[in-house]
């Protein structure tokens, strides 16, 4: 197996060690996870109640389960860079196989728009109560920033990007129209965090459909 560590670290880090097996928090039974999130022992057999491990033998359930996630990645030919295929490992494994192939992060991905794709996994911080998770919300910000760790070496990273957009802001309709759309495709409690961190306190453009935007600001320029 290549070096998977950065997966099976985000892996450990947030699912943590359980020695002994514990129920499903919806269902108060099966399935039963053991180790580091473990449900299926290498053999096929799910986990029990009542059955214990040792910290090495949750590892070595680890190794084998992202081994198989990784594979099944591969088999998928998204041209993954070894970041990203990371990210989605430690994804998988938190939301499993079924889901993420029926979600739109692999359609994203074929298009390449990586904005998209890290925006689906960013959605994946819900209970059944569609209460928010606060470890989730941390395992999605890290998993996003290692899938996106190649992308962002690149010159025009999305830090960049928008100190640019920043500085030569003149409030022209194609500006305009390009912010709206960037908000519209932004996780929401991004950008939520985002307008508490930089003193927003309302926006005096909300009122305006596009079409009023254009016509207002075409006489200035």
């Amino acid at each position: 197996m290549s070096d998977l560590s950065h997966a099976i670290n985000l892996i450990r880090k947030y699912e943590g060690f359980n020695e002994k097996a514990y129920p499903d928090p919806t269902t108060g039974g099966e399935p039963y996870t053991i180790g580091f999130g473990t449900q299926f022992y290498p053999d096929g057999s799910p986990v029990k109640r009542g059955q214990c491990c040792t910290k090495e033998k949750a590892l070595e359930y680890l190794f084998h389960e992202v081994s198989i996630i990784d594979t099944q990645l591969v088999k998928l030919n998204l041209g993954l860079d070894t970041h990203m295929r990371q990210a989605l490992i430690s994804f998988i494994h938190s939301i499993g196989w079924d889901p993420f192939l029926y979600s739109s992060v692999i359609d994203n991905i074929e298009h390449e728009d990586f904005c998209a794709a890290t925006g689906e996994l960013g959605r994946w911080i819900f209970d059944q109560n569609h209460n928010v998770i606060g470890t989730l919300v941390d395992r999605r910000r890290e998993e996003i920033s290692l899938f996106l760790t190649e992308v962002n070496a690149n010159p025009w990273s999305s830090t960049q990007v928008l100190l640019t957009a920043f500085r030569n802001y003149t409030a022209a309709p194609h500006q305009v129209r390009a912010i709206r759309a960037l908000e519209e495709n932004i996780n929401p409690y991004v950008l939520s965090k985002f307008a508490n961190d930089f003193d927003i306190d309302e926006d005096p453009w909300s009122t305006y459909d596009t079409d009023d935007i254009d016509l207002l600001f075409s006489s200035y320029h």
